[in-house]
């Protein structure tokens, strides 16, 4: 049976009711902008504002106001600044965390294991952001802190690995092992960073075998044009004075280097030694009458310039020579001594050889240049007016 009380408790409620039908409740949310609203309220958030305007985000100021109230002791602020980066740290959202880590760290509280903690948890936002060197600074200021800390121990040598720091990466985990030898992720760290370190060791002596190779290949290259007393020249040494004497050339052999021979990065050739032991060239054919050039990657030393001549200007001319003028019979070659503004005439029947031990012949940046005119042209006789002639 019921009681007068209980009558009159379900007299209210369906009055409670019958205008809840009746009446808007007033602070609801609206049909039209819900999820907006709703992105306002702290608890149901997606990402938090950046900069925000307090009267429109009046919830989440006041929580703001009490996770950083400076009426709170440094160590309060700090546990607090801790907890809001675990939560950007969960979210993935490491820069925020780093930012907040670092307000913590910033309120010089005095409690050992916090400050520790704020520094290994933003070593792991910085290892996750990829900022690996800032991350192993925090990780080794939280070991001098703390040196028994494990989370420290685990960041810093995973932080040297990513570095490949090797060495020192098992330094870490064998000190880190000291304290704490059955650790697993040491234990998986220290193997990781052992096999690291094997495959750096074996290409380190893949490269000096691969390096010392190649550097007697050069060597042994600079030695058979110091032989034929050929003259090499770059760009970062000057250009000898003019001498008669017969020690010209033995001048300028002492200045060979790998530096001259340096033309590989622009044309993809370069001068080398044969099986036969004969010099291949990288050589320009050039066509200032009409701005156009030929590359030959391997010029034999033993070849004659009208062996080429006659294989690039047979029965099959260049596009370029519109007026059939370019026929082997017909050419002037020459090559030009910049210091002196000469320009030496090549016989066509001579070897390149025989050329490039010409005392006046230097070879820049490792690739012979001609100059090739059609003789007795209205253009020859125009390009060679005013110039020495030898």
């Amino acid at each position: 049976m019921a009681t007068q009380c209980d009558s009159d408790d379900d007299d209210g409620m369906d009055a409670f009711m019958d205008k809840f039908k009746k009446e808007k409740y007033k602070n609801a949310l609206s049909e039209d902008n819900w999820e907006a609203e709703l992105d306002k309220i702290p608890i149901f958030m997606k990402d938090a504002p950046d900069d925000f305007d307090p009267k429109e985000y009046p919830e989440l100021a006041c929580l703001q106001a009490m996770l950083h109230d400076e009426d709170c002791t440094p160590e309060e602020q700090a546990e607090n600044f801790k907890n809001e980066g675990n939560a950007f740290f969960k979210e993935k959202d490491y820069k925020k965390a780093v930012v907040a880590y670092t307000a913590g760290l910033q309120k010089k509280c005095q409690v050992l294991e916090l400050n520790t903690v704020l520094l290994t948890n933003r070593a792991a936002a910085h290892f996750h952001l990829g900022n690996m060197r800032s991350a192993f600074n925090d990780a080794a200021a939280a070991r001098k802190l703390k040196p028994d800390h494990l989370k420290a121990l685990i960041r810093g040598a995973q932080c040297c690995i990513e570095l490949r720091s090797f060495v020192d990466a098992i330094q870490w985990c064998d000190e880190g092992l000291k304290l704490y030898p059955t650790d697993r992720k040491l234990q998986e760290l220290r193997a990781a960073a052992d096999k690291h370190k094997r495959v750096a060791d074996r290409d380190a002596r893949k490269a000096r075998v691969k390096g010392k190779k190649v550097h007697d290949e050069k060597e042994h290259l600079l030695a058979a044009i110091k032989a034929r007393g050929i003259k090499l020249l770059h760009s970062a040494k000057p250009r000898p004075v003019e001498s008669d004497s017969d020690n010209e050339a033995s001048e300028f052999v002492a200045e060979l280097s790998v530096d001259g021979l340096g033309c590989k990065e622009a044309t993809g050739a370069q001068v080398y030694l044969d099986q036969q032991g004969a010099l291949q060239w990288p050589v320009f054919f050039l066509y200032p009458e009409h701005q156009q050039s030929d590359f030959i990657s391997a010029f034999c030393e033993n070849n004659s310039f009208i062996d080429h001549l006659a294989v690039m200007f047979g029965e099959e001319l260049p596009p370029w020579d519109v007026d059939r003028k370019y026929r082997p019979q017909h050419l002037q070659l020459f090559f030009e001594d910049v210091e002196k503004e000469t320009l030496h005439r090549v016989c066509p029947e001579s070897t390149l050889l025989e050329v490039l031990q010409h005392k006046r012949f230097f070879i820049k940046a490792g690739t012979p240049s001609f100059i090739v005119l059609v003789d007795g042209s209205a253009f020859s006789r125009k390009f060679l007016t005013g110039k020495k002639i030898k």
